[in-house]
């Protein structure tokens, strides 16, 4: 399968005629391939990217776009449906945000570089805001188990969601087995399947600690959605959340975030593998 992974937005630079670029970035994971073309802004539509994506295809178009960017979005799937093309949101796009920042960093010696205020940013991120009341469980606590009892542990229960994705499992990570991978539990109670649900809409990415007045547990959703999970002032449980953060360092990212009912263990409604965002 060819996979390609692109951003397609406007830039702080601007054409002879004072109009906003917007510019076309493309490369596989492996940096292999890419392709850059401007634009300017009156002419950013879909028709443009088609012409852009077959001339950067030469006949040889990708099966897969991943697509990081909210913004390009809409604009890539209409390209892609007219080409046959298959787009995938997602903020693993590693190659590409690297490539992204290496242009960043080349804007400002450009004669037609615009911006004056604070570094050009690639991506906006919008506050993170409380999840949904009507969908928050009983209790929640932080939780470990070692790298080598993880998939066990899951993989062959019956849960109506699980997510472990294969370039997570620990094995993959090159994770030793006795490395603990911590997590967090949520006990859904009566609401837990509603929440494995809306969970699983919302496509988790990460769950991280946040310090802070009060202090927090931010899950990263989707590509820029941030929903605040817990908040919390006590000191031994801001102590677990840095243990929580110590560990994720130690195994590489890796987290895992599982809803059930209650604390019996008998049944499960969710179980998700997370790591960092690329």
């Amino acid at each position: 399968m060819r996979i390609w992974q692109a951003d397609f937005y406007r830039r702080p630079l601007k054409d002879e005629k004072g109009q906003v670029l917007w510019e076309l970035l493309i490369c596989d994971a492996t940096r292999s391939f890419s392709y850059d073309a401007f634009c300017p802004q009156s002419e950013a539509n879909a028709i443009w990217l088609i012409s852009q994506l077959q001339q950067a295809a030469g006949g040889n178009l990708p099966n897969l776009i991943q697509v990081f960017r909210p913004q390009s979005l809409s604009l890539l799937e209409a390209a892609g449906k007219q080409l046959g093309i298959v787009v995938e949101p997602t903020r693993r796009t590693h190659a590409l945000k690297e490539y992204l920042q290496e242009r960043l960093k080349q804007y400002p010696s450009l004669d037609n570089y615009t911006y004056t205020g604070e570094p050009f940013s690639p991506l906006d991120k919008p506050p993170p805001v409380p999840l949904p009341e009507n969908l928050w469980g009983e209790q929640w606590r932080f939780a470990k188990l070692p790298a080598g009892d993880l998939v066990a542990a899951f993989a062959e229960r019956p849960i109506p969601i699980l997510e472990m994705p294969e370039f997570l499992l620990p094995i993959n990570l090159g994770l030793a087995s006795t490395i603990p991978v911590p997590g967090v539990v949520i006990y859904g109670g009566r609401q837990s399947m509603r929440l494995a649900r809306w969970l699983q809409e919302a496509r988790p990415v990460s769950l991280n600690y946040i310090a802070g007045a009060p202090d927090g547990l931010v899950l990263e959703a989707g590509l820029v959605d941030r929903w605040i999970v817990a908040t919390f002032e006590d000191k031994e449980v801001r102590a677990a959340a840095q243990a929580y953060q110590q560990r994720q360092q130690q195994s590489r990212g890796l987290h895992f975030l599982l809803v059930q009912p209650d604390e019996s263990g008998m049944t499960y409604s969710g179980f998700w593998l997370l790591g960092g965002e690329d």
